[in-house]
């Protein structure tokens, strides 16, 4: 497809707070699948270290409350991890993706290890009752998903 996008993370109350640029992979019905390379510093995370130029490619969904970020190293190419945003919704138009970021996050090693991360941030959050319930439908779903796949993603 070699089509750009701009992918942009929106607190609650509809602030940005990341944006960068990516490429769209593949398109379906209610999802989208963009790879873009990680643009920060070097540093320790969980079980591996993301680096900058990682490949992510990320899969964003319009009836999900989450989307799955699938990482892979910038030098050998090996699978890292799969690193899972607690969002609403993704809403897509032609060229610009967007999320609203609920601060409740996954990381699921090669291994098939989950580690729920933010659950502070999440907690101390200011979200209606009905968000809350929703993320954390949309936690339980992920943590499903992953654990019933053979090999996860």
């Amino acid at each position: 497809m070699n089509e750009r996008v701009l992918v942009l993370k929106l607190n609650p109350q509809g602030k940005e707070m990341w944006r960068y640029e990516g490429d769209l992979l593949e398109r379906g019905e209610d999802w989208l699948k963009v790879e873009a390379l990680f643009d920060r510093d070097d540093h320790p995370f969980m079980d591996t270290i993301l680096k900058r130029g990682d490949r992510f490619v990320e899969t964003y969904y319009s009836a999900r409350w989450y989307n799955i970020f699938e990482i892979y190293d910038r030098d050998d190419g090996a699978l890292k991890g799969w690193y899972c945003n607690i969002t609403k919704p993704a809403t897509w138009t032609d060229g610009r993706v967007e999320y609203v970021d609920l601060f409740l996050d996954l990381w699921v090693s090669v291994d098939g290890t989950q580690t729920v991360l933010d659950e502070d941030e999440f907690d101390a959050a200011e979200l209606s009752d009905d968000l809350r319930h929703a993320a954390r439908q949309g936690l339980v779903e992920l943590r499903d998903w992953f654990q019933n796949q053979k090999s996860p993603g």
